[in-house]
């Protein structure tokens, strides 16, 4: 096991790590959704939802490397947290992506906007997805974010924005555009629904 794999490890769950500063953030996240509630904007909610459980899609995906190898998650977080969820998830992290998806669908164009003349939604999708690698390799080179895979680095980026967010914005993306909200609520529910299946299986395992 890695020595950064030893530390997030060590804080994995362990409720003496709680700081206050935790609920006035589940205040903000909350405050974020309902206001998409208050306006019936059901497009950005939905999207917000979706993005948030992809995030946790690839932190179960994760939590199994690091059970399977034994040696290292393919990221993880070691640094100071009010709480580890995940070998790689801790509850900022968690709250962050939670508002990242609300805050991506806001900002997309009509669908047939095009961007240097090509569909908006690639793009945007491409460019959000890069920009968030951009965001990981600061936090890996501040030590809050570890990488210890000879195939997911700064020096190899293309895992971590293909793997890592392309999918993220594909999802928040796709249930802004499905057309009733009926659809959306199914979708999201598909996605959250395979979240709980993964935590309750694999967490009931100990692999988590």
């Amino acid at each position: 096991m890695t020595d950064h794999a030893r530390a997030a490890a060590a804080l994995l769950r362990d409720s003496g790590q709680f700081k206050w500063y935790v609920i006035p953030l589940l205040l903000v996240v909350i405050y974020v959704y309902a206001t998409e509630v208050e306006r019936r904007n059901w497009n950005v909610f939905f999207a917000g939802l979706a993005l948030w459980g992809m995030d946790w899609f690839n932190e179960i995906w994760n939590s199994l490397v690091f059970h399977a190898t034994g040696r290292a998650p393919v990221w993880g977080t070691s640094g100071p947290t009010a709480y580890q969820i995940l070998i790689g998830l801790n509850i900022e992290i968690c709250f962050m992506f939670a508002i990242m998806g609300v805050a991506a669908a806001k900002m997309l164009p009509p669908k047939e906007t095009r961007i240097l003349g090509l569909p908006n939604r690639p793009v945007l999708i491409a460019v959000n997805s890069a920009a968030a690698v951009c965001v990981e390799v600061l936090l890996n080179k501040a030590g809050v974010l570890t990488w210890d895979w000879s195939w997911w680095h700064a020096g190899v980026p293309y895992l971590i924005w293909l793997l890592g967010y392309v999918p993220f914005f594909i999802a928040c993306f796709w249930v802004y555009d499905l057309p009733s909200v009926r659809s959306k609520a199914l979708a999201v529910g598909a996605i959250l629904g395979i979240d709980a299946l993964g935590l309750i299986v694999f967490g009931a395992l100990g692999w988590l």
